[in-house]
């Protein structure tokens, strides 16, 4: 018991990972653009395919560049559709971005078919890590490794650098931003390219664990709704928190109780909501209120 215990918790920190990473992007978009980015998981479910397809022509070296380029074209979905729903309803903004959600999910459909695509993890990371009772493969490992440094650059690039303390300076005060003679709308394409391109490294790290397939923007989008409102809208701290704990409770639940796996998250969210509304680690933020 205690082994099986201690493997499926490990288990659940890499799943935890990966689902911060994903709600990290999605929650530093809202916290700054005020969007309700619901194609959130159709880039997380691109950067898969992106870097499946890099695999195929050029191999594992190539992989990497899948997330900056998945960002570039976050980017430009930001200058040409996502720019004009600031201000607006944030009902029009979960209305379009649910649009742009099936039209990447078409795109993706019609470019590389319906079926699931196999790609296995790279050889230098084939193989089990046995250390007492944890038991769990080398590239799980290899994955809480990586997650870990993202997260801990990105928390330094918003942290210690000029470019950071504006996009943290932005979220809280845009017009004095703008204000300072800096290019805001300039600022804005670049955070919206970070959250696809925090969404994409979590689609290429979960491409060998999931099968690389369509349906993987729905099952990456709640998940980091659900951790975005256990933490608290725009908080860097609170999406990490609650990634981690939504993947070892469900973790754990898809061992010892496998039929209520899919509701454990949803469940936990409700627990900590009527505890806290504004979740864990949730501000006042005056320009929605």
């Amino acid at each position: 018991m205690l082994d099986t215990l201690v493997s499926q918790a490990a288990n659940g920190l890499v799943l935890g990972f990966i689902y911060v990473l994903i709600a990290v992007g999605l929650s530093i978009t809202f916290g700054l653009l005020g969007v309700i980015n619901f194609a959130h998981g159709a880039f997380f479910a691109l950067g898969a395919y992106v870097a499946w397809q890099l695999f195929q022509l050029f191999g594992w070296s190539a992989v990497i560049l899948a997330p900056p380029l998945v960002g570039l074209i976050g980017m430009a979905v930001e200058v040409t559709i996502i720019r004009r729903l600031y201000g607006k309803e944030p009902l029009l903004s979960l209305i379009v971005t649910f649009a742009l959600a099936l039209l990447i999910e078409a795109v993706i459909r019609y470019v590389w078919g319906a079926d699931g695509k196999p790609f296995n993890p790279p050889p230098a990371f084939a193989g089990i890590v046995e250390a007492g009772p944890l038991l769990i493969t080398r590239y799980r490992v290899a994955v809480l490794g990586a997650t870990t440094a993202t997260l801990l650059g990105l928390w330094g690039f918003l942290a210690f650098t000029p470019y950071g303390r504006i996009l943290r300076a932005g979220s809280r005060d845009p017009e004095m931003v703008e204000l300072l003679g800096i290019n805001l709308p300039r600022v804005l394409t670049a955070v919206f390219g970070l959250g696809c391109m925090l969404a994409a490294i979590a689609g290429v790290l979960a491409a060998p664990l999931w099968t690389v397939s369509p349906s993987m923007a729905a099952n990456a989008v709640m998940p980091a709704f659900v951790i975005v409102a256990i933490g608290g809208l725009g908080s860097f701290r609170g999406a990490v928190v609650a990634g981690l704990a939504v993947g070892i409770v469900t973790s754990l639940t898809i061992q010892f109780w496998p039929e209520a796996a899919a509701a454990s998250m949803y469940a936990l969210m409700f627990a900590i909501m009527l505890l806290r509304p504004r979740g864990l680690f949730g501000e006042r933020w005056e320009r929605f209120e």
